[in-house]
């Protein structure tokens, strides 16, 4: 079978895991990092080419076919466009963007330069999810009615370390660093939102983060469904919850777990969620644990794309939406 070409830029935690199956689904040639050492450490890793600048690398291999953006928030956006106007397809760790403009620029430049831009959202692929999105795409639910999505998290003063989490500029707020993944499945699964009242605060985090640390939204969808947001990372000691439950004319059902990766309620009306896989386990990176570790699935979906004709697993728009999300959740906090 032919073989991809990867690049990657960016060599921090998350690049850990894009380097393992981008090795394993294909090839990756050459890794990019501004800490030199960092990119060489990695590279020694796949036995790739290390750079630290990121033109240099794109100047330089171009047999790479998918370029994997694993920069900071703030930075995905320019690093995307310059990775997509140079000629290569692009897989954009989440969020998309921070700035929805920014996103709307990110489709542009794909679609002018006839690209594909494939965005990370790993939590579609969690058993139980994936078992959801069914039934309701399959009007098992009825009209849906409403939703509760809870995310209890911890992220004490060790996370923040790196310079740029919990930056403004960089990070750019806890709904993108920790729970756009979450905020996602409200658009994949109910649709878009239409209005929001929100609040939120920085009780705990005043000395090192820039936004909130906690919040709460209460949500209207274009299609009359209702909802609730809660979020938070100041459960103690360690992840509590990730949840969502749907409740439908037909039936009411809960994902929960700390991950979003368990079935904790269904009752169906002449029908039941049954024999679900176990699932991947979270990406665990030693002071703190993260979503659900389903990259493998992520760049399966980009092999099968590009060299098989396959259906992509997450368009452009549907980053942009879930960016739009939260903007809207934001904005809305500010207004109040």
């Amino acid at each position: 079978m032919e073989k991809l070409k990867f690049g990657l830029i960016g060599c921090g935690r998350i690049a850990q895991r894009h380097a393992q199956w981008a090795a394993q689904f294909g090839e990756l040639v050459a890794v990019c990092d501004i800490i030199p050492d960092r990119a060489e450490k990695l590279a020694q890793q796949y036995s790739s080419k290390a750079y630290s600048k990121l033109e240099d690398m794109l100047e330089s291999e171009k047999s790479i076919d998918v370029i994997s953006i694993c920069t900071p928030n703030g930075l995905h956006a320019a690093h995307s466009i310059k990775a997509l106007k140079s000629g290569f397809h692009v897989l954009c760790e989440k969020p998309m963007a921070i700035q929805v403009h920014d996103c709307v620029e990110m489709i542009k430049t794909a679609e002018t330069a006839n690209k594909r831009l494939f965005i990370v959202k790993q939590n579609r692929y969690n058993p139980p999810v994936e078992a959801l999105k069914k039934a309701i795409d399959e009007g098992k639910l009825g009209q849906i009615l409403s939703i509760q999505l809870n995310c209890y998290w911890n992220r004490g003063p060790a996370y923040f370390q790196d310079d740029w989490k919990g930056t403004r500029k960089l990070d750019g707020g806890t709904l993108y660093t920790q729970f756009s993944h979450f905020i996602d499945l409200l658009y994949w699964m109910i649709g878009d939102i239409k209005n929001v009242k929100s609040y939120i605060n920085n009780r705990i985090h005043q000395d090192t983060v820039e936004f909130e640390d906690e919040g709460v939204a209460i949500v209207e969808f274009y299609n009359g469904v209702i909802g609730t947001i809660n979020f938070s990372i100041n459960a103690f000691k360690k992840n509590m919850e990730g949840s969502l439950t749907v409740f439908g004319e037909k039936g009411t059902v809960k994902v929960g777990g700390q991950y979003l990766n368990e079935l904790e309620y269904q009752e169906i009306e002449n029908y039941r969620i049954e024999g679900l896989p176990e699932g991947n386990p979270p990406n665990n990176y030693g002071n703190y644990v993260g979503s659900m570790s389903n990259h493998d699935k992520v760049y399966q979906n980009v092999r099968d794309v590009l060299l098989n004709g396959g259906v992509i697993g997450t368009v452009g728009i549907e980053g942009l939406k879930t960016v739009e999300i939260i903007d809207k959740i934001y904005r809305a906090a500010q207004n109040g």
